[in-house]
């Protein structure tokens, strides 16, 4: 017993020591083959670039290398599984052949009679069949642990901080910005520094800078996409800290340069997010979207199906969802992000009459590269490294002969 119980511990080392590399394995042919399928898919969807560019062969070497180690991993795992049940088998056996050889030995030979002798040898040898068991379990067992791994950081993570209890039900759309700073985690400086503005209801306020300057995560302050550093944001006097994440982005909507759109119906996806809501609505909101002259078109009107992210769309036809999207969901305050940046002349105007309906007696918050589409707006704030640098209303700032008027020019320039 005592020569069986010191195999024990030998067995356990070569346990731990096989399941962890059984573990550090599962997890490279998980990351191999998310290479793999990364690679599949950037081809697939970039495949009109790739034939452009003559690029098919250095995209098969990417394939190929990215297959290649999957394929060296996997052989690892396979490696590991033939040399493991084998080696711990050898150590139970040797553990075996040594009381069978000692239990042989004249000194023991008149202690121990021939039934205590047999039933000792045949209990050992019941003990290799659950080894071999374990052994070829093993390897599954690592490789669910490898996978959960995963699946449990993203459950580790920390869900948004909503302790709002302001629970209003009706906002006017009064927004309030007062000394906000703010910067990524990972930044080492504020990307914002010291904003502040105020847009009353119904008014339209403009920001305009350069790329990178900060007027997206701006606005997405708004909705608390972002934890702010310091200062404040107010909605009808109401920090947005005590509200609701619920009820604070239920009176926000957003139209963006990206429209998402869903594998769907166009009367889904134009319905996304409220409830009840009758067809004769969403076709009113279509129509003040001008989406639904194409609408009509298509040979299922509303209820076409629009594909991945609504491929079977054009960009324009995108864009004039979203827009009908907003303007179903009735809310008060809209945000305008490049909206109209990646489009031709034509769709650009009927989305800017569009976006002229969606603008209306709502307060609105909009980033412009084209100054064109801004020129009436009530307020204007030019964002340069982080800080406004001017406001006014467009003469206003052309008359400064600052900033906006250098991007003013610039633009009619390249125009002419």
């Amino acid at each position: 017993s005592l020569i069986i119980l010191t195999t024990v511990p030998i067995i356990a080392y070569f346990v731990y020591r096989i399941s962890h590399r059984f573990r550090r394995i599962s997890k490279n042919i998980q990351d191999s083959m998310g290479d793999v399928g990364h690679i599949c898919n950037e081809v697939i969807d970039g495949h009109r670039e790739v034939k452009a560019f003559s690029s098919q062969m250095i995209e098969k070497q990417r394939f190929a290398i990215a297959n290649q180690k999957n394929r060296r991993q996997r052989m690892k795992k396979i490696a590991t599984e033939a040399t493991a049940q084998p080696l711990i088998q050898f150590v139970a056996v040797i553990g075996l052949a040594t009381v069978i050889y000692l239990a042989t030995l004249p000194h023991w030979l008149d202690s121990i009679s021939v039934g205590t002798f047999i039933s000792f040898i045949t209990a050992m040898f019941m003990i290799l069949t659950p080894l071999k068991r374990l052994t070829k379990i093993n390897s599954k067992l690592q490789a669910g642990i490898a996978a959960a791994q995963s699946i449990f950081n993203l459950i580790d993570q920390v869900p948004e901080q909503d302790k709002g209890n302001h629970h209003t039900t009706i906002l006017q759309g009064d927004v309030k910005y007062q000394s906000v700073h703010f910067k990524y985690p990972t930044a080492h400086h504020s990307l914002l520094k010291d904003i502040s503005f105020h847009v009353r209801p119904g008014e339209t306020i403009a920001f305009v800078g350069h790329s990178g300057s900060g007027k997206t995560s701006l606005v997405n302050l708004l909705t608390r996409l972002y934890p702010l550093q310091s200062g404040e944001i107010m909605i009808d006097d109401i920090d947005i800290q005590q509200l609701p994440l619920g009820i604070l982005r239920k009176h926000v909507a957003i139209v963006g340069q990206h429209v998402t759109l869903f594998n769907d119906t166009i009367a889904n996806n134009i319905a996304y997010g409220q409830n009840n809501i009758s067809e004769q609505h969403i076709i009113e909101a279509a129509k003040a979207a001008h989406a639904w002259s194409f609408i009509q078109t298509l040979p299922e009107g509303l209820a076409t199906q629009i594909g991945e992210n609504g491929i079977l769309l054009s960009g324009g036809q995108r864009q004039r969802l979203a827009i009908a999207r907003a303007l179903l969901s009735q809310a008060p305050i809209l945000i305008l992000d490049e909206a109209t940046a990646s489009l031709d002349s034509q769709s650009e105007h009927h989305i800017q009459i569009a976006l002229d309906n969606l603008k209306r007696n709502r307060t609105t918050l909009v980033i412009a590269h084209r100054l064109s589409t801004i020129e009436q707006a009530d307020h204007i704030l030019v964002i340069h490294e982080g800080r406004i640098v001017e406001s006014g209303c467009h003469q206003q700032l052309l008359q400064l002969q600052g900033h906006y008027a250098q991007l003013h020019q610039l633009q009619f320039e390249n125009t002419q």
